[in-house]
């Protein structure tokens, strides 16, 4: 027996339960056994601690600062010389590094194709991890995964495991400061083994997972973002001038994050016997959560709930997303990296998260649809996500 449940209360009270473990994924083990975000009980919580010492704030504030905001003017730079872009093409390759820097994946600088091979291994990636919304034969996707999982294991995954150990044997013998090691997943997983005991090959698909989650849901969230603001704002003189602030375009991204979550159905199995609001929940019984639909309760986000708004009022304890990073055990780490924090529009240093970042460069250099080359949605999953996004740039660089 199953149980759908789509109003905000009774999905927040599903996401929450700690005897409802993550099912989504089920299919897609390949990319997914073993991730975070498919551990239940002491070992997520164990291993969800350790990473979490990857995703600081002020980490986060340097690294926006320092090597992200830099490397998509780099990227950007060619496109806008050409007057044109487009947004899924420029969104993977841009995110394709944010995400890899955050893993632990490293590519050779002498090696100038590492990210475009990267790239596309991580492409299968994601629609094995996916598998349950393909509509290609679900065989032919997992022996894509197969061969994919097997380069990434000798071209990226084994180099990236080596030179960390190498770096962690320097200082545990003293001869390197903590400082110098790098900040990311691998490395802090590799100092923790003492507690968690991870075999290679699960920290090869945790490397995988981060990878394919951070890379696919960062574009398809920034091509949603830019469609429903640039549609909102149309040729509106006074919505086009909001679109300078970044503040603004913050709330923008937010509230599309609200309109298309990267999942937009949660499914959880019981481990033990539950309640979803009133209703109860045998053990074995599969609970699935209607994000999307939660995110457009008219009883939390307004009689409007189903538009874009983003001067959307919303109740106290409410963020502006919903339930698109998800909610409680599993809410997503990267939440604050990707969407920015709320209310940091007033401070020294905001921050806005990469997302708001890449939509507000786009409108920044007068980005607009290509007027001769219409978006076309992504037919090969059952998520509605863009499959191309083309785009003209109205101003160039001077």
């Amino acid at each position: 027996m199953s149980h759908t449940f789509s109003r905000w209360h009774d999905a927040v009270d599903a996401l929450k339960s700690p005897d409802l473990r993550q099912a989504l994924y089920d299919a897609g083990d390949r990319v997914m056994r073993d991730a975070l975000i498919t551990l239940h009980g002491d070992a997520h919580r164990q291993r969800r601690i350790v990473e979490m010492g990857v995703f600081g704030r002020g980490f986060f504030r340097a690294y926006l600062k320092d090597v992200f905001t830099p490397r998509l003017a780099g990227l950007m730079t060619p496109d806008l010389q050409a007057g044109r872009t487009e947004i899924i093409d420029l969104g993977m390759r841009l995110s394709m590094h944010l995400t890899a820097d955050f893993a632990g994946i490293n590519r050779d600088p002498g090696k100038p194709d590492d990210t475009s091979v990267l790239l596309e291994l991580v492409k299968v990636f994601s629609e094995g991890a996916t598998l349950v919304h393909s509509t290609r034969d679900h065989a032919v996707v997992n022996a894509e995964v197969d061969a994919a999982m097997a380069e990434f294991e000798q071209r990226f995954f084994r180099p990236s495991l080596k030179r960390r150990l190498g770096l962690i044997a320097a200082f545990e013998a003293g001869t390197l400061e903590r400082s110098v090691l790098p900040r990311d997943v691998l490395t802090t997983l590799l100092l923790a083994q003492h507690k968690l005991s991870l075999s290679d090959e699960v920290l090869r698909r945790e490397m995988s997972f981060y990878l394919q989650a951070g890379a696919h849901s960062t574009t398809n969230s920034a091509a949603h973002a830019f469609h429903e603001t640039i549609t909102w704002a149309g040729d509106d003189p006074e919505r086009l001038s909001r679109l300078t602030d970044p503040a603004f375009v913050q709330r923008c991204v937010h509230e599309s994050l609200r309109l298309h979550p990267a999942s937009p159905v949660a499914s959880r199995r019981a481990v033990a016997a539950a309640e979803v609001g009133r209703c109860p929940v045998a053990e074995g019984e599969l609970v699935e959560v209607l994000l999307a639909e939660a995110n457009l309760d008219p009883d939390v986000f307004g009689a409007n709930a189903g538009e874009f708004d983003p001067d959307r009022q919303l109740p106290v304890g409410v963020r502006p997303w919903g339930l698109s990073f998800g909610y409680g055990m599993h809410a997503c780490l990267g939440r604050d990296l990707d969407g920015g924090i709320v209310g940091t529009e007033g401070e020294d240093e905001p921050h806005f998260g990469t997302v708001p970042l890449f939509v507000h460069a786009l409108f920044s250099a007068g980005a607009r649809p290509d007027p001769e080359n219409p978006p076309v949605i992504d037919t090969r999953t059952l998520r509605r996500n863009w499959g191309r996004y083309p785009v003209r740039f109205h101003r160039r660089p001077s």
